[in-house]
């Protein structure tokens, strides 16, 4: 293991975290549909919580958790990005839109939160002792939460753009009624979906 790199992920999903409490802020604020708008606010809570738990991981593994790193600075400038471009989409004044947007960028947001997740976990595998036990606890109650977050935000971002387009949408999302928390789920609630347009 490479434990400075270790390090750069636990700093980059830190920052990524910090970032998506943004995110989330300003996309409850574009979300249009009610049901979108709770799980938005949820999402925003866990969001914080997320952080919480990662500086916890920083201080488990002495990593100074306001240390500044080339990696750390584009996940900010990404992040920051994602929030500008929401907030340019509201104030062009169509909500329905402004509400698209948001839904691609909490989706773009949550691939990149889904993949670090998973490699902390893998992380957690490979090291040993304290460290490890750190990487996997923070890893086990986080990730079904990652996995709502992703698969749910890509359903409604499919549903929504179909709806613009003047199609049957099914809302909320079946990745949402049904739960999913598994790339296999997803796939099967959106077969479900197609049956029932």
């Amino acid at each position: 293991m490479h434990i400075k790199q270790v390090e750069e992920l636990i700093l980059q999903s830190l920052e990524h975290e910090m970032g998506g409490v943004q995110i989330y802020t300003v996309a409850v604020s574009c979300a249009v549909n009610s049901d979108l708008k709770e799980e938005w606010q949820k999402y925003l809570a866990q969001t914080k919580t997320h952080v919480t738990k990662l500086e916890a991981v920083c201080q488990s593994l002495e990593i100074d958790a306001k240390q500044e790193t080339p990696g750390r600075k584009v996940v900010r400038h990404v992040g920051g990005a994602l929030v500008e471009a929401m907030k340019m989409a509201a104030a062009a004044g169509d909500p329905a839109a402004a509400e698209l947007v948001a839904c691609e960028c909490v989706v773009l947001a949550e691939t990149k939160d889904h993949a670090d997740w998973e490699l902390i976990a893998k992380c957690a595998e490979h090291l040993t002792g304290p460290k490890a036990a750190a990487l996997e606890q923070a890893s086990d109650e986080v990730e079904d939460e990652e996995d709502e977050h992703l698969y749910h935000t890509k359903g409604w971002c499919r549903e929504l753009w179909l709806k613009s387009l003047g199609m049957t949408a099914v809302l909320p999302p079946p990745e949402e009624r049904q739960h999913v928390k598994t790339a296999i789920g997803a796939a099967r609630a959106e077969q479900a979906s197609e049956k029932t347009r």
